[in-house]
């Protein structure tokens, strides 16, 4: 069980990763995150919703699988706006070997669905916001995610961490990458809700 939700928490972060303000606070800052943002952000010219965002990265070809086996594309198609926490490829790659396969089984869509949820938050939040907020809640933002459970945002070494419900951290490696409703932050390894 601990492995499904470890593989659920890296694809909802891979789909859903930049949900930072929970009380309609200031979001992620993105001074300390920019030059990560800047090199990354140049892959994507339009603004598809986030999931054609997704859907046009070969970096999120995980995530995006697992979005349509908990079908939460129409969600994440909608007019939102979302922030999310997304993990890339090499994030799911770090979950134990077959967590991945066993949670895109259609059994285990309800376990997906949390998962992912758990890294989508309502509203657009930039990763300048976010620095802002964290910086004012003494580095520990805690942010409500539409799964409903906490992930807890710091800042260290400039760099957005989050923790999640199980004290495991994760990394945001590109921020404030554009999408027609909301913005995705990725992330290098999936958080997990309780």
């Amino acid at each position: 069980m601990k492995m499904i939700k470890s593989t659920l928490a890296l694809v909802m972060a891979t789909s859903l990763t930049v949900a930072c303000a929970q009380d309609k606070k200031q979001g992620p800052s993105q001074s300390d995150m920019a030059e990560n943002t800047e090199a990354s952000a140049s892959t994507w010219e339009s603004e598809p919703t986030i999931v054609g965002v997704a859907s046009n990265n070969a970096q999120f070809s995980t995530l995006v699988a697992a979005v349509g086996a908990a079908d939460l594309a129409g969600t994440l198609n909608s007019a939102g706006p979302f922030t999310v926490f997304a993990p890339t490829n090499e994030a799911f790659e770090k979950l134990p070997a077959g967590t991945v396969e066993t949670l895109l089984k259609a059994e285990n869509k309800s376990t997906l669905t949390q998962i992912l949820t758990y890294h989508v938050v309502a509203g657009k939040f930039m990763a300048k916001d976010v620095i802002e907020a964290i910086k004012a809640n003494n580095n520990a933002y805690p942010v409500e995610t539409v799964e409903g459970s906490v992930l807890t945002l710091s800042l260290k070494d400039g760099m957005v961490i989050l923790t999640d419900a199980k004290g495991q951290t994760s990394t945001v490696t590109t921020a404030d990458v554009a999408a027609s409703n909301g913005v995705i932050h990725v992330i290098d390894t999936v958080v997990m809700p309780e």
